[in-house]
């Protein structure tokens, strides 16, 4: 499971121009969030009947901040109805809905959901939120999708492997390891429905929803945006993202695949063309250290209490973020042979893979689709 949230892989060239994307501008973005390249652009559309030459020039808004642990990006153009000075408060009330849904998830604060539901294991069940409990019952059909190997019950390794806060390139010992396993187990949680109660059934069991809350986030947002009016922009928390409708010009935003073993974020092997869909990214190369020609890396594989080693990236393209970000890691660990097969049973869902031996796998419904511009970068 992913000790953390994982870093995107897509790098979005937001231009408003048709078929050429311009040199980026970069937005700076601090870890654990990749970088999200945008362009400063503009474009021009006719507002008027024939004869006239008046014509509307939409502007790139954007906004950028920090939530659920990660750099949070939403952008979008003005419209001729939408000016800068309305859409910066819509894309905050955006940013407030993933703030306030981090405070019910989040594990950093004592007062949250699911900080209460693991201040309670092996004692009683606590009852929490639809939202919440929405996101947990996702994470339990994940883990019963994916051989058991998306498990939020990961939370238990916490501390062993440190590749976020006080990061250490150490190893932990195999007996820490095994003790630490004995603790995760999806199964042992018990929801109740009717009641919307949360029970892990373990003493010291603890459960982290840092894998999926965010794809369910960015969704949430989403819906913000849209109620408010907005039909076409991106939002992005981290590895997640979603984009909805076309540049101004009516051109598809393009979205690159991140080069796992690259020169950095803005080094990309593929492109895809995207349209009211959501990429979620699960890598290696973030979080990470290579010790004895060997790399480690966030992304633990709860069978083994060690980072998985059948991938270097998996990115998946979902009709939401929820979605995607439910079965990326998942995808990562199982390998690419079983983790197609997962993402082939999924509705309006595929994904490109770069497994341990550099090899890129790409599903079914994204053949075609992907525009490979070179193979991916060897190395450890």
């Amino acid at each position: 499971m992913r000790a953390r949230l994982a870093t995107v892989a897509a790098i979005i060239a937001l231009s408003a121009g048709c078929g050429q994307t311009p040199e980026p501008t970069p937005t700076q973005q601090t870890s654990p969030s990749a970088t999200v390249q945008t362009t400063k652009s503009s474009a021009a559309v006719s507002t008027s009947g024939a004869g006239h030459s008046n014509a509307f020039v939409a502007k790139r808004v954007a906004l950028d901040d920090h939530a659920m642990g990660t750099t949070v990006s939403i952008a979008t153009f003005t419209t001729p109805t939408l000016s800068e000075e309305q859409i910066r408060p819509k894309l905050q009330k955006a940013l407030d809905e993933i703030r306030r849904l981090q405070a019910l998830m989040t594990t950093w604060s004592e007062t949250s959901e699911v900080s209460q539901v693991n201040a309670a294991a092996g004692k009683q069940a606590v009852v929490v939120g639809s939202e919440t409990f929405a996101v947990i019952q996702k994470s339990i059909w994940a883990g019963n999708v994916s051989e058991g190997v998306f498990d939020i019950t990961f939370e238990a390794m916490k501390g062993l492997w440190k590749f976020d806060e006080g990061a250490e390139d150490k190893i932990p010992s195999k007996e820490a390891i095994e003790k630490a396993r004995k603790l995760i187990d999806y199964k042992q949680i018990t929801i109740d429905e009717k009641a919307r109660s949360v029970k892990l059934n373990k003493p010291q069991m603890r459960m982290n929803l840092g894998g999926i809350a965010k794809g369910y986030a960015i969704d949430a947002a989403a819906r913000v945006l849209v109620s408010e009016g907005i039909t076409s922009f991106f939002a992005q928390a981290g590895g997640d993202l979603y984009i909805a409708g076309k540049k101004p010009d009516g051109s598809r935003f393009k979205v690159g695949i991140r080069d796992p073993r690259g020169s950095g974020p803005t080094d990309y092997f593929a492109l895809i063309e995207v349209e009211d869909h959501a990429f979620s990214t699960a890598g290696d190369y973030e979080r990470a250290f290579v010790k004895d020609q060997k790399r480690y890396h966030h992304i633990i594989d709860p069978r083994t209490g060690y980072p998985a080693n059948a991938c270097r990236s998996v990115t998946v393209w979902a009709k939401d973020a929820f979605m995607a970000d439910a079965v990326d890691d998942a995808i990562f660990i199982l390998g690419p042979e079983k983790g197609l097969a997962l993402i082939e049973s999924i509705e309006d869902a595929g994904a490109v893979i770069v497994d341990a031996k550099n090899k890129v796998w790409v599903s079914k419904r994204l053949d075609g689709k992907v525009k490979m511009l070179r193979n991916p970068t060897d190395g450890t």
